[in-house]
C-alpha cells in the first residue's frame, strides 16, 4: 500500500491513490478539553501532537515567517487576566483572549493612507531578512515527518489576510474602490517579500512536499468583495505565487474559510491544485463542487463539523459513509476532513468514532458498499 506521502501526492497531482488520506485540525482548546476525556499528555503535561495521535497523513512543518513590516514588535497597551490589547508591527491594535482561542477584536489601525504605508512600512519589506525565517525548526520537522513517510507542507497567509490585518476590514474595503493602485503596490511588495523569503527557506531547510496558502475570502453565503475585484487586485499575485511554487514542483492548496463558490473559477485559473475546507454552514456544497470542478481540483475537507458536534453516533456513521461514498460516486480526488476545524463542541470519543468509520471506508474501491447504498 502507498505511504501517506505517496497517497496525498497522487491526490494533489490528479492521480488516483490507493486510499483516501486524512487531515484535520483540532483546536488547541479542544485538545486541552480532551485531556479530561482521556487524550494523552506529552512529557510537559500538554496535549500530545494531534498528527501523531490521530494519524493524519499531511503534516505542516513550517513556513510561518514573520510578515509584519516592523518585525518582533508587539506593544502591550492594556492587559488583565483574561485578555490583552496589543499594537502589532503593522500598526494594528487588537484585543485577544489570553487563555482561549478566538478571532481578535479589531480596535484601531494606523496604516490608513498610502502615505503612511510608504513613509513608515514599505521600506521594511524590500530585502531578505534571514531572522524572520525559522530555518532550524522547519529543517528538523521535515526530517522527522519524512522519516514517518508523511506528506509535509509549508504554509502561510498571503496578500489578502495581510492587507486585512494591516488596514482593517473597513479601510481595506474602501481602499479597494478608492485607491486600487495602493492595493496593487501593497500586493506587489508583499509578493516579492514572500518569494524572497520562501527561496531562502527552501535553500536552507529543504523542500517540503507541498504548500498551503491560507486566505479567508468569504463569510456566510458571500465573499468579502466581488469576484471582479478579486480577479483584478489579488488573483494575479496568487497566480504568481502558484507559478513560483510549481517551479519547485510543489503542489499548492488554497485555503479560504467562508463561502467559496464564486471564486472557485479564479482558484482554478490561478493554477491551484486543491481547495480547502468547503465550509458547509457558510453555504458550500462539496458534492456540487466535485461534480463541476472535480477534473480540475482536489478537495481537502468538506465534512460538516456540526455533525461531529451533535454527538449522535448514528448520524455520524451515516454522514461519514454518505460523504465518502458520495465523493467516490463523483470520482472526486479528496482528502477526508472537517469543513473547518474541530472545536471544543466536539467530544473526543465522537471524533475518534468518526475516524473509525472513515478508516473502514478509506480503501478504494468501495464498489460493494456503493451498490448496497443504491
Amino acid at each position: 500500500m502507498q505511504s501517506s506521502r505517496d497517497a496525498v501526492d497522487c491526490i494533489l497531482r490528479g492521480k488516483r491513490a490507493d486510499f483516501v488520506p486524512l487531515y484535520d485540525n483540532p483546536w488547541c482548546d479542544a485538545m486541552e478539553k480532551w485531556l479530561g476525556e482521556g487524550y494523552p499528555k506529552d512529557k510537559d503535561g500538554k496535549p500530545c501532537d494531534s498528527n501523531d495521535f490521530f494519524g493524519f497523513d499531511l503534516v505542516g512543518c513550517g513556513g510561518w515567517f514573520s510578515w509584519h513590516p516592523k518585525k518582533n514588535i508587539e506593544e502591550i497597551l492594556e492587559e488583565n487576566e483574561e485578555w490583552k490589547i496589543t499594537r502589532s508591527g503593522s500598526g494594528a491594535v487588537m484585543k485577544k483572549w489570553k487563555t482561549r482561542s478566538g478571532t481578535p477584536e479589531h480596535i484601531d489601525f494606523h496604516m490608513t493612507t498610502r502615505k503612511i504605508w510608504e513613509d513608515e512600512y514599505r521600506h521594511c519589506l524590500l530585502d531578505l531578512d534571514k531572522d524572520r525565517v525559522d530555518v532550524k525548526s522547519a529543517k528538523e520537522n521535515l526530517k522527522m515527518r519524512r522519516s514517518q513517510k508523511k506528506f509535509t507542507f509549508f504554509g502561510n497567509q498571503f496578500v489578502w489576510e495581510t492587507i486585512r490585518h494591516s488596514l482593517g476590514d473597513e479601510n481595506m474595503l474602501v481602499t479597494l474602490i478608492e485607491d486600487p493602485e495602493w492595493v496593487k503596490d501593497f500586493n506587489r511588495v508583499y509578493t516579492d517579500f514572500w518569494i524572497t523569503h520562501y527561496k531562502y527557506l527552501f535553500q536552507e531547510a529543504g523542500l517540503p512536499d507541498g504548500v498551503w496558502i491560507y486566505e479567508d475570502l468569504g463569510y456566510r453565503d458571500k465573499l468579502f468583495c466581488s469576484p471582479m475585484l478579486l480577479q483584478e487586485l489579488f488573483f494575479p499575485y496568487y497566480t504568481e505565487m502558484v507559478k513560483f511554487f510549481h517551479s519547485y514542483d510543489l503542489p499548492v492548496v488554497f485555503h479560504s474559510c467562508g463561502y467559496q463558490s464564486p471564486m472557485i473559477p479564479l482558484v482554478i485559473e490561478a493554477g491551484f491544485d486543491a481547495l480547502n475546507p468547503m465550509e458547509v454552514k457558510a453555504g458550500n456544497n462539496i458534492f456540487e463542487y466535485a461534480e463541476k470542478y472535480g477534473d480540475k481540483l482536489a478537495f481537502v475537507g468538506g465534512f460538516d463539523a456540526r455533525i461531529l458536534e451533535s454527538g449522535d453516533k448514528a448520524l455520524i456513521k451515516k454522514s461519514v459513509t454518505d460523504f465518502i461514498c458520495g465523493m467516490e460516486e463523483r470520482n472526486a480526488r479528496f482528502i477526508f476532513g472537517s469543513d473547518h476545524s474541530i472545536s471544543t463542541c466536539v467530544r473526543l470519543e465522537d471524533f475518534r468514532y468518526a475516524l473509525n468509520i472513515y478508516r473502514d471506508l478509506k480503501h478504494y474501491p468501495n464498489s460493494g458498499l456503493l451498490i448496497r447504498r443504491k
